[in-house]
């Protein structure tokens, strides 16, 4: 059960929400609504961030899970896993972006990865684990990404890190569905 309660209240910010959702609420959102100002930013950030970005969507989805599974934001983890599958990771590459710490994640025994995803994988890790990023793995980075991506995936990587900040402590996890049809 999460630590607050889940809430909807109606008005403009819960209508762009849905908007944004197909016409509905998951539980993250009955969670920042308890601040719509927050709600509402959040909602712009994220809708850009998973619609609006020049990221492959491969690439978009693999730092997403990546850093949602580092920092156990589950409820995240398991919408992200079928996001994975829909951008063409394989079940397998799926369970190997989700390693733990201290694995590279970039090759789990016949799981491998594109450059560009290896270099992803990395940038995620070291935005995730230690903020700062070493300049080969930077330059990785840039010898697949034009400036903008750059951007793009530094960013997406620092929304799901406040995504998974908000989420664990909060203790919203997967299953939670306080707007399912009853």
């Amino acid at each position: 059960m999460a630590r607050l309660p889940y809430v909807a209240p109606p008005g403009a910010v819960t209508d762009r929400i849905k908007e944004r959702r197909g016409g509905r609420l998951i539980a993250v959102d009955g969670m920042l609504l308890h601040s719509p100002e927050f709600a509402d930013g959040w909602n712009s950030m994220l809708g850009a961030v998973r619609g609006k970005s020049t990221l492959p969507d491969d690439i978009r989805e693999l730092v997403i899970l990546r850093v949602v599974a580092r920092l156990g934001a589950e409820f995240e983890v398991v919408a992200h896993q079928s996001l994975a599958r829909q951008a063409g990771f394989s079940d397998e590459q799926v369970a190997a972006i989700g390693v733990g710490p201290g694995d590279s994640g970039t090759s789990a025994g016949a799981v491998t990865f594109s450059p560009a995803q290896v270099a992803a994988l990395a940038y995620a890790d070291a935005v995730t684990m230690h903020v700062t990023v070493p300049q080969e793995i930077f330059d990785a980075v840039r010898a697949h990404f034009d400036d903008r991506q750059v951007l793009e995936l530094t960013v997406t990587v620092a929304a799901y890190n406040m995504v998974s900040r908000v989420l664990v402590p909060l203790e919203v996890r997967a299953g939670d569905n306080p707007f399912a049809a009853g």
